[in-house]
Formats: structure tokens, C-alpha cells, sequence
């Protein structure tokens, strides 16, 4: 088995927000080249894209500074989140009782891949 060396991951740890609503942008952007998912993420109507962007961008400037890869050939390979901590709170309630708030964090993981352009030989 070939271990792949175009890979570059970027990390983005304790995001506050839902995993379920940054999993919407994270799928939005799979598989499009780096360029056009920021531009993409740009114009999206979600609060949570401009997190998604640094991580983006994150991973672009690993690419670049780290491995000195060329940023025109990147991809969008994966981009997935995890659930990370939940800070609990409490609301009073009525009669003296409190319900619980959860106030999810997230982890958002960005693996771009350098695709290589095939030269045509004559």
C-alpha cells in the first residue's frame, strides 16, 4: 500500500457551534478545489462558513509554507466535524425548577490534496 504525501490537514478545535449545523457547510464544499470553496464559503448565508473559511485558509498556508505545494492544484479531499465539549448551563424555570442548556463545541478537520495535471506528450 502507497502512503499518499499530497495530503494537508488543518484542525480547528472548540468551534462554538452545533456539529449538526457546520456538517451542512463542511458537505458543501467537499471535493471543490481550495480556491472556489473559499470563494463559495464567502457568499454563504450561514453565520458558521467564515470558521469554516480560516480553517480553509489554514490548511492552504500549510500547504504552502510547510510542504511548498502549489496552492492552484489543491483540493477539498475531505472535510468533516466532530463534536467536542458541551458547557452546561441552567435557566430558571417556574416554580422554582431550572431546565439545562447545552451549549456544544465542535471540531472542524479540512485534509486538501494535491492533485498533479497530467502533460500531454506528442
Amino acid at each position: 500500500m502507497e502512503k499518499n504525501n499530497f495530503l494537508v490537514k488543518a484542525i480547528n478545535k472548540n468551534v462554538r457551534s452545533s456539529p449538526r449545523k457546520l456538517t451542512l457547510v463542511c458537505n458543501f464544499i467537499k471535493g471543490k478545489k481550495a480556491d472556489v470553496a473559499l470563494r463559495d464559503l464567502e457568499f454563504t448565508r450561514k453565520k458558521i462558513a467564515k470558521d469554516v473559511s480560516k480553517t480553509v485558509k489554514s490548511a492552504i498556508a500549510n500547504a504552502e509554507n510547510n510542504h511548498q505545494y502549489d496552492i492552484d492544484n489543491l483540493f477539498v479531499k475531505e472535510a468533516f466535524v466532530g463534536k467536542s465539549l458541551v458547557m452546561k448551563r441552567y435557566r430558571p424555570r417556574a416554580k422554582g425548577r431550572a431546565s439545562p442548556i447545552k451549549k456544544p463545541f465542535s471540531r472542524i478537520t479540512i485534509i486538501l490534496e494535491e492533485k498533479q495535471q497530467k502533460k500531454a506528450s506528442k
